[in-house]
């Protein structure tokens, strides 16, 4: 059985009831999220061993996070202990016209003050055949993109598959380094990138050649990244697939979704018109989660896995939460072309 690693922060969310503005709410929901845990949670859900890596203090909201995660059969023993406190992030979920907000509460949490030789990666990824990361967690401070590059190097030299979500955060990139200082030694152990476009430009400067990209109003055309993929593989070489999310923003609850995937040529994803969007945040974490699923289950078949990929991210927009809460056998449903929706009895 294959098996995945990701490491990266969880953090607790805390966000407002429906779509009430912060100003207005008197009580918070309280779940929790984070880029990796949540690619890691789709992962369980489908039956793939994962563990999760991060660090965490020894206090009990640190243990409400382990046991939440370990409901959803995501390995936590190689979790380390110490730090002083978790990561937290407040959510406004925006409605029509007025987006969402996010405002993270994360300095100095127990990730962020990470140090070189903390983990024993050989350890821990002895029995993984694939690594992922994001680029939110090399934004949190340089020892944890130190911790990070630890990881991608000895998963390279273990032969253990690397994947990337280049996630780009500016309000992140707080500590004197720039991502584009930091992330291209970390993308070079990659032999799978995941973004979009706008993280490519921000990171790498890499622009579609001869488009001009919009994404509102709902139409966007995968053809116009076919040179940002080809870009990125030729600056990052060991890369031998790198995918680009398609979100066209119609208005905060209504999103048209897609993807395509460069391996050797363009594969394109059927577009998804999501007319009433209960939870957005997450989304790109759950496409790579059905993608690594993809990649694995359906080896060789880079449309079906890229197909998975993106019917997986469009059912996450249903369900509360950072967690994709959905199993394969409802992704294929939709993958087979019933969206329809009807009561299952």
């Amino acid at each position: 059985m294959q098996k995945v690693v990701t490491f990266g922060e969880v953090m607790l969310r805390l966000a407002t009831p429906g779509y009430k503005r912060f100003i207005q709410s008197d009580n918070l929901g309280a779940t929790f999220g984070g880029g990796e845990a949540n690619v890691a949670v789709s992962l369980a859900n489908y039956g793939i061993p994962v563990d999760f890596v991060t660090r965490l203090p020894e206090n009990d909201i640190a243990e409400w996070c382990l046991s939440d995660l370990r409901k959803y059969n995501v390995g936590t023993r190689q979790i380390l202990r110490g730090g002083k406190r978790v990561g937290i992030y407040f959510l406004e979920t925006g409605a029509v016209a007025r987006p969402s907000k996010v405002v993270y509460d994360r300095a100095h949490s127990a990730i962020a003050e990470v140090e070189k030789g903390m983990f024993n990666w050989r350890e821990i990824l002895k029995n993984a055949t694939w690594f992922h990361w994001t680029g939110i967690t090399p934004a949190l401070s340089q020892g944890a993109a130190e911790v990070c590059l630890e990881a991608i190097q000895t998963a390279n030299e273990m032969g253990v598959t690397v994947s990337c979500d280049l996630n780009y955060r500016k309000n992140l990139w707080k500590y004197g380094k720039k991502a584009s200082e930091i992330m291209p030694a970390l993308v070079e152990g990659c032999d799978v990138i995941l973004g979009n476009e706008e993280d490519a430009e921000k990171v790498f400067g890499i622009k579609p050649e001869g488009f001009q990209v919009e994404h509102t109003g709902g139409e966007v055309d995968a053809a116009q990244f076919e040179s940002v993929c080809r870009q990125l593989t030729q600056q990052f070489p060991r890369a031998k697939k790198v995918i680009i999310t398609l979100r066209g923003s119609i208005n905060a609850n209504h999103n048209t979704w897609g993807g395509c995937l460069w391996s050797d040529r363009l594969y394109q994803s059927r577009r998804y018109d999501i007319t009433h969007i209960v939870d957005r945040v997450g989304g790109g974490d759950s496409f790579m989660g059905g993608l690594i699923y993809g990649l694995l289950t359906y080896a060789g078949d880079d449309q079906k896995a890229l197909d998975f990929a993106v019917a997986a991210s469009c059912l996450k927009h249903t369900i509360q939460g950072d967690f994709n809460l959905v199993t394969a056998a409802e992704v294929e449903t939709l993958m087979k072309g019933d969206g329809s929706g009807r009561v299952v009895r």
